[in-house]
């Protein structure tokens, strides 16, 4: 199983997910918050084709992961998986589109890939995130969470490979010109994970198979990845591979 991202952060959010059993092989893509063309520009680095995924699993409405979605969809006769309180809130552009849902807890089987979503706390209609595995790795996917809880710790817990959030540096943030509002909002139960309380949550998990640890869905405004990587290493053993996800590259594909 490998996995690759076409960018990560408030501008956009699309991961390949891939998996073969030799004879086959399956890819689908988590999130796309990309327009059609950005889309269709970025997956050719990777090799692929939009007409080669099995389907587009989506975490939740918010525009920089769902943006590109149904469109997407559409065009390629894709199925998408979601919740269905995403659903409900993204209904008016699902028209045409062949939508499944998902539950929490309730594994989805899609070729060589098993997904198990997970309920997050963040301030969407039924957000998930998702463990992906082949029967033999598990990769982890948190890329939007207010604060860590019980269940998200057990869900990501044992895994081989690791997408987290390191969405802001606490400090940047209050010192930065957002509206107060805004500043609440992300720094909420509801809204993104702090460079500490990610570290906090990552300290937290059953870190024993963890091989890759990839950062994502930092702030352009109120992140560095010096900073990430700072808390980071306070945390995993250096025989972690550690990436930091960008906007525009996201990051090339990784072995779980």
């Amino acid at each position: 199983m490998r996995f690759a991202s076409l960018g990560s952060g408030s501008d956009g959010n699309a991961l390949l997910i891939s998996a073969g059993s030799g004879k086959s092989s399956t890819h689908v893509m988590l999130d796309c918050g990309f327009v059609m063309r950005e889309v269709e520009k970025r997956i050719t680095r990777f090799q692929l084709n939009p007409s080669e995924l099995a389907g587009i699993i989506v975490t939740h409405e918010h525009s920089d992961h769902i943006g590109g979605v149904f469109k997407l969809a559409r065009r390629y006769k894709l199925p998408v998986w979601l919740s269905h309180g995403t659903l409900e809130a993204a209904r008016s552009d699902s028209e045409g589109v062949d939508v499944r849902i998902c539950r929490d807890g309730e594994a989805l089987v899609i070729g060589d890939l098993e997904i198990r979503p997970f309920t997050v706390p963040h301030d969407a209609r039924e957000p998930l995130q998702y463990v992906a595995s082949d029967g033999v790795r598990k990769l982890g996917v948190l890329t939007d969470i207010g604060q860590p809880t019980p269940h998200v710790t057990a869900a990501l817990s044992g895994c081989d490979a690791l997408l987290l959030e390191f969405n802001h540096d606490s400090e940047m943030l209050a010192n930065s010109a957002y509206p107060p509002f805004l500043k609440s909002r992300i720094a909420g139960p509801l809204g993104h994970l702090s460079n500490e309380h990610s570290a906090q949550l990552l300290a937290a998990l059953d870190r024993s198979k963890l091989k890759r640890l990839v950062a994502a869905h930092l702030s352009k405004k109120n992140n560095t990845p010096e900073l990430v990587r700072t808390e980071i290493d306070k945390v995993v053993d250096q025989d972690v591979e550690v990436v930091i996800a960008g906007q525009d590259e996201g990051f090339d594909w990784m072995e779980c």
